[in-house]
């Protein structure tokens, strides 16, 4: 009797250099900084550093063109994964760049920060390039777990355990939640091939309550890893207990892998659906815009309050998936790259007035700051126009781009209620504004914290939300030809 036994294909390693050189030196800078002598980790931070810039240029080098499956059919080199990978990577570089003084000043300046920081990266590298329902689980878990422990990396801090705690406890229970709707798709398609789902979805999905159950699962997973209202709650207790380098570093590069799994799990695997999960995004699109603008108004702390306009934020990023077509995912891309940027800043000027013993979580804590830092006053100033989306910044293309995506699908009142309450956000924006220029400063001292270089990096980070509200064509034809699709 013969047994017939698969065939085996050999991989195409080189489609996944961009894992594969972060994984190497997640292992050479642990290593590395096991034998470092330096308190100041320099050369953990550099490798670190050089290890994103690397990884940044392979994604691009190596995913950018036609399509190829590999690993057989899991993983997938596209375009798509070229400029997620890059923006996850270009996203982690910053908010590493903000990181170092703020931890050595208060003595949490430990290569585990970096090696942490690096396999979170990598799980959400893996998240762009999935192509099946274990890759998703893999780069997922990969992602959150390295997340759990940075929240809670100041173990001597009482709020940031618990912050590390709440989050520990919430991101289960959705994975877990998560993990039985792909069980459930899984049921349905008989396959956990993507592919294979949406072809199944397109024969019979909308007749298949078993798959749509599924799916229904799925959607409440991603809307927590969105941090999409109502599964929001974690986000203001994480970003207020949580360090603020973490806070900064979760509301950037996670939120453009978010985007990466909302794109191959609903957007490839489930496509065929879209008329079933949009009624779906449609309510959590509104949810957040209304419940994330309301509850910033009333926020003192400014940690607080990002969180809840980050909940706002998410509400714009998803009604470019509503449109359900390509020029809606390149909107949603494009918001969410730039608004890592805006938060990058954002957190960044929080870690730059903050110094040993004293945190800048109030918004009372920036009055005066023009008085004090004219420049940095002006960075903040940009920051905030931004994220209220007025002309000349980056954030009015982002948030022109979505609307549009769901206006040319017949949303228009979607559109009009999004742009109202943008205007009720603006209120909470310009209130930081009013204490940063018109209010007298507490201490006539500069601010406390951050080196030249960090100050250098505030001042970019400022020019690039200007520079890409005047220019921002490169950026979004980049966003539109991942998805093939041609910009102008």
């Amino acid at each position: 009797m013969t047994v017939d036994t698969p065939d085996f294909v050999m991989p195409d390693f080189s489609l996944a250099l961009p894992e594969i050189w972060m994984l190497l030196m997640a292992c050479v800078v642990l290593v590395v900084d096991l034998y470092s002598k330096d308190d100041r980790r320099g050369m953990t931070f550099m490798l670190t550093q050089f290890t994103l810039v690397v990884a940044g240029v392979l994604a691009i080098t190596t995913h950018w063109g036609e399509p190829a499956v590999t690993f057989s059919g899991t993983y997938v080199s596209d375009s798509l994964a070229g400029i997620l990978k890059a923006a996850i990577a270009g996203l982690g570089f910053l908010s590493f760049a903000y990181c170092r003084d703020y931890l050595e000043e208060r003595g949490l300046l430990k290569g585990e920060y970096f090696v942490l920081g690096l396999f979170s990266l990598l799980g959400m590298m893996i998240l762009a390039s999935a192509h099946n329902l274990l890759t998703v689980y893999l780069g997922l878990e990969l992602l959150a777990l390295t997340l759990y422990a940075m929240v809670a990396f100041n173990r001597d801090n009482l709020q940031a355990t618990e912050a590390g705690m709440k989050y520990f406890v919430l991101g289960a229970i959705a994975s877990g939640i998560l993990l039985y709707g792909m069980s459930l798709i899984y049921g349905a398609t008989g396959s956990l091939d993507l592919a294979e789902i949406a072809a199944y979805a397109g024969d019979q999905g909308a007749n298949d309550w078993l798959l749509i159950l599924g799916m229904t699962m799925v959607v409440v997973g991603v809307a927590f890893k969105f941090g999409a209202v109502p599964f929001h709650t974690w986000m203001p207790d994480v970003y207020q207990g949580a360090p603020a380098t973490v806070a900064l570093f979760a509301s950037t590069a996670p939120k453009v892998a978010a985007v990466a799994l909302f794109i191959r799990l609903l957007g490839e695997g489930l496509g065929p659906v879209h008329d079933q999960w949009q009624p779906m995004i449609i309510m959590l699109a509104i949810a957040s815009l209304v419940v994330g603008n309301l509850a910033a108004l009333a926020q003192t702390n400014i940690k607080r309050m990002l969180a809840y306009s980050t909940a706002s934020h998410v509400g714009f990023i998803l009604l470019g998936f509503i449109a359900g077509t390509a020029e809606g995912y390149s909107a949603a891309l494009f918001y969410a790259i730039t608004y890592g940027l805006m938060s990058a800043g954002a957190f960044g000027l929080i870690i730059l007035l903050s110094h040993r013993g004293f945190e800048a979580e109030n918004i009372s804590d920036f009055k005066g700051l023009n008085d004090r830092s004219p420049v940095m006053a002006l960075i903040m100033l940009l920051l905030m126009f931004s994220m209220t989306g007025i002309p000349g910044t980056v954030g009015f293309y982002a948030k022109w781009l979505v609307l549009k995506s769901v206006v040319d699908v017949g949303l228009v009142w979607l559109a009009v209620f999004a742009v109202v309450f943008a205007v009720i956000g603006a209120f909470y924006y310009l209130r930081v504004l009013k204490f940063v220029y018109f209010d007298k400063p507490e201490t006539e001292e500069a601010p406390q914290g951050g080196s030249m270089a960090m100050r250098g990096l505030l001042v970019a980070n400022g020019i690039a939300v200007l520079l890409l509200g005047i220019f921002p064509d490169s950026l979004i034809s980049a966003c539109m030809a991942a998805f093939g699709v041609s910009y102008g």
